[in-house]
């Protein structure tokens, strides 16, 4: 089963290169630090899994889950992430990722995920899981007050930032400089504690702004 690994960080492409090395059948043969390459790699090698971080320094790694199975239906993507949140594993999955591993995992659940999308499974890290279950049984969340905190252009800012729009795009769209755009976004994250944008995504739908991707 060929292999593409897709992180900004060279280090963790390393240790995880090193961990699939050791499961049988498997290779990597290729890795990315971001969305553009790890596109022409999927264009070249058709692999038959993807393994790829959410956060790509300013880029969304989800962003790669629809363009990824549409441009090699047959490519299965695992997410690997540090992030638990079951909004954002709802969107994963909705998007068509057909795993979501916790970076916190042990190292041998990362083959039996693995194993499980090389058989066409869908797999959830425990933790994942058990969140996934506790969503659907309870109701639905609703906006709260803590969006308060944020004037409307900054919550109008931060719900195109969650809905995968680049701050070149919002700028275009709302007619302000790029500048403004970046200086609303850093405002935000000083009112909210995030610190990431990955995070300001989750932030968004904890608190209603947004509704994880149909």
């Amino acid at each position: 089963m060929n292999v593409v690994l897709v992180d900004d960080h060279a280090l963790v492409r390393a240790g995880i290169r090193t961990l699939i090395d050791q499961i049988a059948d498997f290779v990597v043969v290729g890795e990315a630090s971001d969305v553009v390459d790890a596109m022409e790699l999927v264009r070249q090698v058709r692999p038959h899994i993807v393994v790829t971080d959410i956060g790509l320094g300013e880029e969304n790694g989800l962003e790669l889950v629809p363009r990824i199975r549409a441009e090699s239906p047959r490519s299965r993507v695992v997410i690997l992430s540090m992030h638990a949140s079951e909004e954002l594993v709802a969107e994963a999955l909705r998007l068509g990722a057909s795993a979501y591993l916790l970076k916190e995992s042990a190292p041998n659940e990362l083959e039996i995920a693995m194993r499980a999308v090389a058989r066409d499974e869908n797999y959830l890290s425990p933790s994942v899981s058990k969140k996934m279950i506790d969503r659907f049984v309870r109701p639905a969340a609703v906006a709260d007050k803590q969006l308060d905190i944020l004037t409307p252009r900054q919550q109008q800012i931060l719900a195109l930032f969650a809905s995968r729009k680049s701050t070149k795009e919002i700028a275009y769209e709302l007619d302000l400089s790029e500048k403004t755009i970046a200086a609303h976004r850093a405002q935000i994250m000083e009112r909210t504690g995030v610190r990431d944008l990955v995070g300001l995504v989750l932030w968004a739908m904890k608190h209603g702004l947004v509704k994880p991707a149909d």
